[in-house]
């Protein structure tokens, strides 16, 4: 357990550090495609930006981190109830809200200091009673149908982000959450591992899922911190990432918390999805403050 609880730690540092260096790099190249009018016509970033925002050294260090909390939270998931696991690796919302204060400029308000002190309790409540991680067998069909959610989910994703535009930051990082969520699940139910069998492996739709859920979620992410506030995004990330695969864990894995301790387990849960909420909330105001000011001046459609 506690070699389970390191691991998701230092994911979650991976990832919020990740997260605030893609957004530095995301928002330059972002305020240099949109002076050249490199958008779509609804005002969201076009596939070019996403690109060009993709090369700068910033978002490039912040992705290798994003790889190393990947390969940390998937150990994590294989230990740790997902509840758990997803939960504590969420909490890179703590560290993204505070090192956007220096990287980017940004000024926490005693509410969204509040919320974050809200997450920060309830994951303390979430370990404590934290029982054993499920077995995670679960049949093909269920492995099949991983893949096909997560296909739907990106896709869709994609498109209803690239017609609603600038409007879609918040909806583009719940995206991105689920496909993560996703991801931890397909990690936890993945054949192949253990034992080794590299067959087996290479056969499983959930490996599919996971490159799938993987890709897309990160994309979605990166289309989200270019258009939206990087707390409020990554505050949509975190719920989207916890509650369904929390919810998969308990009732269809076998995920379980501590004998009489359920009712924390329920009540950290609910107080780090409401805490996550909040600071969506919250930040939501910061991210269109912040556009306002750095908007430039209208330049018509192409």
């Amino acid at each position: 357990m506690l070699l389970g609880l390191l691991t998701a730690i230092a994911a979650s540092v991976c990832y919020g550090t990740g997260s605030v260096l893609q957004a530095v790099g995301s928002r330059r190249a972002a305020r240099l495609d949109a002076a050249d009018a490199d958008r779509t016509q609804h005002g969201g970033p076009s596939l070019s930006s996403t690109a060009k925002a993709a090369m700068t050294w910033e978002f490039i260090v912040g992705t290798v981190l994003d790889f190393v909390g990947f390969g940390l939270g998937a150990l994590a998931a294989r230990m740790l109830p997902l509840f758990l696991s997803q939960t504590v690796i969420s909490a890179n919302l703590v560290i993204t809200a505070v090192l956007s204060v220096k990287l980017l400029g940004i000024r926490l308000s005693r509410a969204e200091w509040t919320s974050i002190g809200v997450v920060c309790s309830a994951l303390v409540l979430l370990a404590s009673a934290a029982g054993h991680e499920g077995s995670g067998h679960t049949g093909v069909a269920t492995h099949w149908w991983l893949l096909v959610v997560s296909l739907v989910l990106m896709a869709g994703g994609t498109v209803v982000v690239r017609v609603l535009g600038a409007g879609a930051a918040i909806l583009a990082g719940l995206l991105s959450g689920l496909g993560f969520g996703a991801l931890g699940v397909g990690v936890r139910i993945l054949n192949g591992i253990d034992p080794f069998d590299l067959g087996a492996l290479l056969g499983d739709p959930a490996l599919y899922a996971i490159l799938v859920a993987g890709v897309g979620g990160m994309y979605l992410h990166t289309v989200a911190l270019q258009i939206g506030s990087v707390n409020g995004a990554t505050a949509a990330l975190v719920v989207g990432e916890t509650v369904l695969p929390g919810a998969i864990g308990v009732l269809w894995l076998g995920d379980a918390s501590r004998a009489g301790l359920g009712w924390m387990a329920v009540l950290g849960f609910g107080l780090a999805v409401g805490g996550a909420v909040a600071v969506a909330w919250f930040g939501s105001a910061e991210g269109v403050e912040a556009g306002r000011r750095s908007a430039p001046e209208p330049l018509g459609v192409r």
